[in-house]
Formats: structure tokens, sequence, C-alpha cells
């Protein structure tokens, strides 16, 4: 190993210690760097605003295999605004919301890993744009509500709990759709306009379904829709429809109101939430082996234009789960999860997906809002997809397996300090090696850290 890698290795170790290692004192929530401004926050709350910034800034390195070692910093500024309308203009149980992003840096996995599993759920493209634009209608005493305008599915769709903790990309929006939508489909740092309905028949069973634009770039399938769609004001309504629906039910979770209005106790079994959904993709999407001329897009006498297929769909499912909480630290407990999607093989370079691992909530005394976890993620390319890598005579990729291992940290009430490590075993399915085409790619070791302030 290198000096270069020895002394990142060293400073990683070092930041993990000493995080880990931090005094054992009692911690307070997170209520922001610049707190009140001078009162600036409570008056605007008066009227039923909500101002926020946070900043994410993800250090990350390669230490092993891959395309390439190195390192790279890069982060996201995200400004929020929320309007209660019932304080605002006396319109009960509204809400309009903007937010907008601030993209810096350089990412780490196209350039040096070349991995599905991307190693940070923040990279993107540099730029400052909106990135949604809503307004939300509660109903029935918020049992059922509507929300409409420019979305980010990934916030309420496919979400794992649990797996949020971790740092790489598959921990938020799940491998399928990332790589089976077009542009990766109404995702971070995408939105497209739509449509989402809640409703909650019962205290435990709740229902989400939407409608929403399926392209947020506009453009082919191949195209980068984050330069399409630079600013975020694409606003595109020309392609197909993203279809989504997903149902909840959660087990051990106190009604609502219940323990305010009658003073019950809390349910004496662990509390867990277990999701099954579905989405259809109405628009057309090429096939990974075959052209229109019924060839292999490998044969030198094929058109090299591949067969378009209409429609594409996945099932999925997504169980968070505490399995553990002490009795003497309300505030400590083991939390399990899962994550596992499937799609059709024809039209898919991707057609199963999983994550799922362990969580540690206040893992040490005194440092209740800390976690630690272990997470595991799997990506198996398409057999469709590995048919032409034995047309085209190269290595014929199968599954990449990620293991990633993470502490976060409340530095102080407004900083979170989060080491993490992760080892991707097969990159890229087993992607040719760009200096010996013969050989997959080297599994790659990746170290850093990552810091959120909020202000």
């Amino acid at each position: 190993m290198g000096k270069s890698r020895r002394f990142w290795m060293q400073g990683c170790l070092s930041a993990i210690c000493s995080v880990c290692a931090a005094p054992a004192m009692a911690q307070s929530a997170n209520t922001g760097l610049l707190g009140d401004i001078g009162g600036i926050r409570t008056d605007l709350g008066n009227y039923g605003i909500t101002l926020n910034v946070t900043d994410s800034e993800n250090l990350l390195g390669n230490l092993a295999g891959g395309a390439k070692t190195g390192a790279t910093l890069q982060g996201v500024t995200t400004g929020t605004m929320e309007i209660d309308t019932g304080k605002a203009f006396g319109l009960q149980g509204g809400t309009f919301h903007v937010t907008a992003l601030q993209i810096h840096g350089r990412s780490l996995s196209p350039y040096y890993l070349d991995n599905l599993q991307g190693a940070n759920g923040n990279e993107a493209e540099d730029t400052t744009r909106l990135w949604e634009l809503w307004y939300d209608q509660a109903f029935d005493y918020n049992r059922v509500d509507i929300k409409l305008g420019q979305q980010s599915i990934d916030n309420e769709f496919m979400v794992s709990q649990y797996s949020g903790l971790f740092v790489n990309t598959m921990a938020g929006w799940p491998l399928i759709p990332s790589d089976d939508l077009y542009g990766g489909g109404p995702a971070f740092p995408l939105a497209t306009l739509g449509g989402r309905i809640e409703a909650k028949p019962s205290d435990n069973t709740t229902i989400l379904a939407g409608a929403f634009d399926d392209n947020p770039g506009g453009g082919g399938f191949s195209d980068d829709a984050q330069a399409l769609d630079a600013n975020g004001a694409k606003f595109n309504l020309n392609t197909g429809a993203l279809l989504i629906a997903e149902l909840q039910y959660a087990v051990n979770e106190p009604a609502v109101g219940q323990l305010v209005q009658t003073g019950q106790p809390a349910p004496a079994g662990l509390p867990g939430i277990y999701k099954i959904g579905f989405w259809y993709d109405t628009g057309f999407f090429p096939d990974q082996r075959l052209g229109t001329d019924g060839l292999s897009l490998a044969n030198p006498a094929s058109n090299g234009q591949p067969e378009m297929h209409k429609g594409n769909e996945s099932l999925y499912g997504v169980a968070d789960q505490t399995i553990w909480q002490s009795a003497a630290d309300s505030a400590r407990n083991v939390n399990i999860f899962g994550r596992a999607m499937v799609a059709p093989d024809d039209q898919n370079l991707i057609d199963f997906s999983f994550n799922g691992g362990v969580t540690l909530a206040a893992p040490l005394p005194g440092r209740d809002n800390d976690q630690a976890g272990i997470d595991v993620g799997v990506g198996h390319v398409s057999r469709r997809a590995a048919g032409l890598d034995q047309d085209e005579g190269t290595i014929i990729r199968g599954t990449e397996t990620l293991v990633e291992l993470t502490y976060q940290a409340q530095a102080a009430s407004w900083l979170q300090l989060q080491p993490d490590i992760q080892y991707i075993i097969n990159p890229g399915g087993g992607l040719p090696n760009p200096y010996d085409e013969a050989r997959p790619l080297h599994d790659e070791f990746v170290a850093g850290i990552r810091a959120i302030t909020t202000f």
C-alpha cells in the first residue's frame, strides 16, 4: 500500500476512533448553528413560515481497486421553505413547500469506482437547481391528503427508515429505479410534476398512490437528464407516466392521538413497519440485447437500433423492525431492515436489487443521538444484459455486492460527523478493468467521512 493510501486510512481510522471515543455527555437535539437568528425564525413561525438550510459534505476516497485510487470532496446545500397555510392565510390543513439544491464538488463513483451502487447518495452534477415545489392539502382530520406539484418521490415511496442512516446511494433511492427509469426517475437531485394521495383507513394502515411524469430531463433513455434540466425548471410533461402505489402496515404503533387524548400506555411490543408496492412506467424502454432487426446489438450486421418495449414495471417490499430496546435507556435499541425489488429482464440493466442490515441507536452511554450500523447491498445485472456481454466476447457481468459500516455522531447540536467504510465486491457486476480488459475491476475499499451541518 502506498504512502498516500496509508495516510488516508490512518486519517479515517483516527476520525472513527475520535468520534467513538468522544466524552459521554448528555446530547441535545439538533437545533441549528444559527439558532433563532435574532428572533427571525420565531417571527416567521408566527406567520406559519419555516426556513431550514442544511449542508452535507462528503470526503471519500477509493483506497484500492476500481478504475483508479484517489479521493474527492463533494457536497450539497439544501434550502427549504414551508408555509402552513392555516397560520398564514386561514386555509387549514394546507402546506406549501419549496426546496432548492446547491450541488458542488466532484463525485467519487463515476471517476474512481465505476460501480453500480454509488458510494455517496449525494452524488450529482454541479449546479444550483430547484428541487421540489408542491402544495399539500389534508382532509378528514389528516386521514387523507393530496399533494400536487414538482415532487421527488424518494422522499415518500420505497423509503426504509433505518436504511437512511447509511452513506451509500443504495441506502436511499434503490438501484432498480436508479438504473432502469429515465434519468434515474423523479428522485434526488431531480423531480417531476405529478400528484400523490395518502389515505389512512386505520391507525396502522397507510395507502400511498401517485402519478408522475416519468422523464425528468425529457430526453432519450440514455440522455443525461441532469444536463437536460440543469436548473430544475423544465417541468416536462411530454413523455410517459410513472404510476406508483404502496401499502404500509405498522405494528405496535399507538393510535393517532391516543397517548395525548386517552393517556393510554404505549404498545408493549416492539414497533415496526412493513411496505409492499409496485410501479409501472408507460414509456418505451430499449432492449438490453436485441435490435429492431432481431439481431444482437453486438452483431456487426445489426442496424444498431435497440428493440423498444412498451412499459416497464417493478415490485418491491420494505421492512423496518425494532428487535430489542434497552430497559435502562429507552433511546438504545437495535433495528433490522430490508428492501428488495425485482424488474423484468428484457428492457432493464438491473433485474434484482436488495439492501438490508442492522442499526444500533444510542450505542454509547450518554450519546443518545448517535447511531451505528452495517448494511449489505446487492445488485444483479439482468440475463439479457449479460447475454450482450457474451455476444461481444467480453466479461459476462453478474452480481455486485456492497458491505458498509458506519457511525453517525452528534458532535454538536448543529453538527453530525459520520465516518464510513465501504467494501464493493465485483464492481459493476464484473466490468472489465480499463488497464486489463481481460480481467474484471478489482474489489474496492472506500473510506471517508460525512459532515452534516444544520443552520
